[in-house]
């Protein structure tokens, strides 16, 4: 759940493009996918992300990091919305979406169990706070793969 200097820098660079047109800028990841680099921009806003939205925030970023060129290798630039399905990694989200039910997914079992579904509680003192099955359990966020919501169909 860490971001590394790259990410940080792609996200100062994005900050006001993502202000001036109101949008929230999700996550922000820049990996190896096979042989090419990756630097992928998720957004949103209030009623939701479109391919429009897409378009215009990766014009104005792309821009931006033509002129500023802070990245020495050679990547390819995606933005996208983050999914109904979006994974929490922030404080503000888990502000946002407490009272949601989440899916945990641990990196090794507690309890002999790897993932956990329930209703978000909060994140407090780096704890992530469910309540699983009418009881409340906490997990560090350190233990923690992802967190995101579950999707009611």
């Amino acid at each position: 759940m860490s971001r590394g200097k790259t990410e940080k820098i792609a996200e100062e660079l994005a900050l006001p493009v993502a202000e001036q047109l109101n949008y929230e800028i999700v996550d922000i990841e820049y990996k190896r996918e096979g042989p090419n680099w990756i630097l992928r921009y998720f957004i949103d806003k209030e009623g939701g992300i479109g391919l429009d939205d897409c378009q215009k925030f990766s014009t104005e970023i792309s821009t931006i990091l033509d002129r500023e060129d802070p990245i020495a290798n050679h990547y390819y630039l995606e933005v996208s919305s983050p999914g109904l399905d979006r994974p929490l990694k922030r404080q503000r989200d888990f502000e946002k979406y407490t009272g949601s039910d989440v899916e945990l997914r641990l990196y090794r079992a507690i309890d002999n169990r790897k993932k956990y579904i329930g209703e978000l509680l909060g994140l407090e003192d780096d704890e992530i706070c469910l309540k699983v099955d009418g009881e409340e359990k906490r997990f560090k966020r350190d233990d923690v793969s992802i967190v995101k919501l579950v999707i009611d169909i």
